[in-house]
């Protein structure tokens, strides 16, 4: 990255509720020598959330606003040039996501986003990955509890692991949240663009490498009961098993052989049945444009629950990892996972990028190859639980 850049880093859609959230974290948190500014298309919106910003931290009352708008390319290509990294908070990804990607691409920025929707990320991969390593980008995607937790997790667990023999790790998700608004418009899109969403992942498939020598295993598999927890475990239709995947695919250390399997973990079996009913209905309908507008206005981007509501919610992850036959079990928890937290990882993962010490990589990259240790250690410090539970 050019270091005489004007700005160390940008939010970009700060104003929604999950970016006012990043923004307030940055206020708190970032490094008195962080020279950040906020972006958007509102100049009056930016305006009263600097305000906002600066009577949680005076120095913000100079933060720099600058004019941002995804219908003007010309726009995000200033904002991505005078900048060493960005991140986002416009969604959905699929239709608003790209212009950006584009620009940080070309100009050699850092690129950060929370989205969750695999046909976005293929298509960025697709469109974009070339031009950002000519450039030296890191785009980074899914920087939110899609999939942080998951992806880091998972390199965690491998580490507790022998190194060079197969490994196998099940990650096992619990949470009590109120998922935002954001996440909702995404999952209605992904829904409704199944077929879209299959041919992007076969056409990245054909171009992707693969891994030298090494193999990545992702299995489907029918819903089981844990012995140990007595869990129900039904299999999650998220994006983050391919982010793991990706990340197993660039990395020695998961192993010659290596198996992801990404589980709900749920206490009661009637529960299992009506959030299948739930999701095939929602599923159902998605394929209706008038039932999709419909189902749209129930929540909408921007949304969010208050934050007495927030502070009751909480996520563990709980990974079992076997390999050489040693068996081991570690968690990755927190607080609320749809919006503090989920601000706390996507503002730290731009500040990681921005000003530690991290491996020489670039192009579309996942958390834990781009950030590995040093996004880890950040988490922790800052509140969220990273931990062996039993060998």
């Amino acid at each position: 990255m050019a270091a005489d850049r004007e700005h160390d880093l940008v939010l970009f859609g700060g104003t929604g509720f999950t970016g006012t959230l990043t923004a307030e974290y940055l206020a708190r948190h970032a490094p008195q020598e962080c020279r950040w500014a906020l972006a958007g298309r509102n100049r009056g919106k930016l305006e009263a959330l600097r305000d906002r910003l600066a009577a949680i931290n005076p120095r913000c009352a100079s933060l720099p606003l600058l004019h941002a708008d995804v219908t003007e390319p010309n726009s995000l290509r200033e904002v991505a040039g005078s900048a060493r990294g960005v991140a986002t908070t416009v969604g959905p990804y699929l239709h608003y996501g790209e212009p950006l990607v584009a620009a940080c691409a070309r100009e050699g920025t850092d690129y950060v986003d929370l989205t969750g929707e695999p046909e976005f990320v293929d298509r960025m991969y697709l469109s974009h990955h070339e031009t950002a390593r000519e450039s030296g980008a890191r785009l980074v995607h899914a920087c939110g509890f899609d999939s942080v937790p998951h992806d880091l997790g998972v390199y965690y667990t491998v580490r507790q692991l022998p190194s060079g023999v197969p490994l196998t790790v099940q990650g096992q998700v619990r949470a009590r949240t109120e998922f935002s608004g954001g996440t909702y418009s995404s999952a209605l899109t992904a829904f409704s663009r199944a077929r879209q969403m299959a041919r992007t992942a076969r056409q990245r498939r054909a171009v992707e490498p693969r891994a030298d020598g090494r193999r990545v295993h992702l299995p489907g598999w029918p819903p089981s009961r844990d012995r140990d927890t007595g869990n129900w475990l039904v299999p999650l239709p998220t994006i983050d098993p391919s982010i793991v995947g990706r990340s197993a695919a660039a990395l020695d250390r998961y192993g010659p052989d290596f198996t992801y399997r990404h589980y709900a973990a749920v206490r009661r079996l009637p529960t299992v049945v009506a959030a299948g009913l739930g999701l095939g209905t929602l599923a159902l309908l998605a394929q209706l444009p008038p039932a999709r507008r419909a189902l749209a206005g129930l929540r909408k981007p921007g949304e969010g629950p208050s934050h007495d509501k927030r502070s009751r919610s909480w996520f563990s992850v709980r990974f079992v990892g076997e390999g050489g036959g040693e068996r081991v079990v570690t968690e990755f928890a927190g607080g609320d996972p749809g919006y503090d937290e989920t601000a706390k990882m996507l503002a730290e993962s731009v500040l990681c990028l921005a000003f530690d010490d991290l491996p020489d990589t670039c192009g579309q990259v996942t958390t834990a190859v781009a950030m590995g240790d040093a996004l880890l250690d950040r988490l922790t410090a800052a509140g969220m639980t990273v931990r062996v539970v039993s060998r």
